[in-house]
């Protein structure tokens, strides 16, 4: 049978031993990136070298050698999200709201050496956006904690023979997102070294490089999925539950193309749609 098959692929390519492999190795990377950029940013600041040519805020402070670990970490975390798609929608939305949070605290190390701390905080935006993120990570980790607490009060499903080829298909979706996913990886790399050290011009924002095409996927993953899933329920709250994640998760990739209090506004707005959605649906469920 062509379900036994994707199962045994599946289990194959997301075995554990795979994912401690890819755990393992990403923390080597991490650990690597973070003694070179520490290392490039002592060379740069003892003029020893000269990397004006990559003009960037990441290369005067200490501080800022924390962005390059998080960045291979939210790798590792986008892998995950891709194993953990056939476990429920609900699950791989709570790992997006997760990579969103990572993602904003990897934005705080690279806007640290930005702040003036002798400017007037209300008036210079570098110190604004500093309050906006550290303000706005609490509440998303609040968020993300109350969306858990609520997703553990969902009803439990009984195994049926639609639910199994429902999953089976979503554990094909992840097979095949696997290789787009490094492929993404490899072409934003080389989009952003051709930028830098080629063109020496490079207008992407670094802090969304890779997320802004990752999170499309998502959302074309989403409604595939939910196209999907009509084949399986025909239950409204259960069609409505998924709609609403995918428009979370608009909002999510949205907020990427805005700054300063409108990129945290649309994080925040799109959990809280997600969490409101994930409760009136339990409230649904159990009546």
């Amino acid at each position: 049978m062509i379900q036994n098959k994707i199962e045994n692929v599946f289990s194959i390519v997301f075995s554990e031993k795979i994912i401690k492999i890819v755990e393992k190795y990403i923390l080597y990377l991490a650990s690597i990136g973070f003694v070179v950029h520490l290392s490039l940013i002592f060379l740069n600041n003892y003029n020893l070298i000269d990397l004006v040519i990559i003009q960037s805020n990441l290369l005067s402070n200490p501080i800022s050698a924390l962005y390059t670990p998080f960045s291979f970490i939210l790798v590792y975390e986008a892998f995950l999200l891709i194993y953990y798609i056939p476990r429920s929608f609900t699950t791989a939305v709570g790992k997006q709201y997760e990579i969103i949070s990572l993602i904003v605290i990897r934005k705080i190390f690279g806007d640290i050496p930005l702040i003036d701390l002798n400017a007037n905080w209300i008036e210079n935006p570098n110190n604004l956006q500093l309050i906006y993120d550290l303000v706005g990570i609490l509440v998303i980790f609040f968020l993300i904690y109350l969306f858990r607490r609520t997703k553990e009060d969902l009803p439990l499903k009984s195994v049926s023979e639609k639910l199994d080829r429902f999953i089976a298909s979503k554990k094909l979706v992840s097979i095949v997102l696997l290789p787009i996913l490094l492929g993404i990886i490899f072409i934003s790399f080389f989009s952003w070294y051709n930028g830098v050290f080629i063109n020496e011009s490079f207008d992407v924002n670094i802090n969304y490089l890779f997320f802004n095409e990752f999170f499309t996927l998502l959302i074309l993953v989403d409604v595939f999925i939910l196209l999907l899933s009509f084949q399986y329920t025909e239950r409204y709250s259960q069609l409505i539950r998924n709609t609403g994640f995918i428009i979370s998760t608009i909002l999510l990739r949205l907020s990427f193309l805005a700054t300063g209090l409108a990129n945290i506004t649309l994080i925040i707005s799109g959990i809280v749609f997600g969490l409101l959605i994930l409760m009136i649906y339990n409230q649904i469920e159990k009546e």
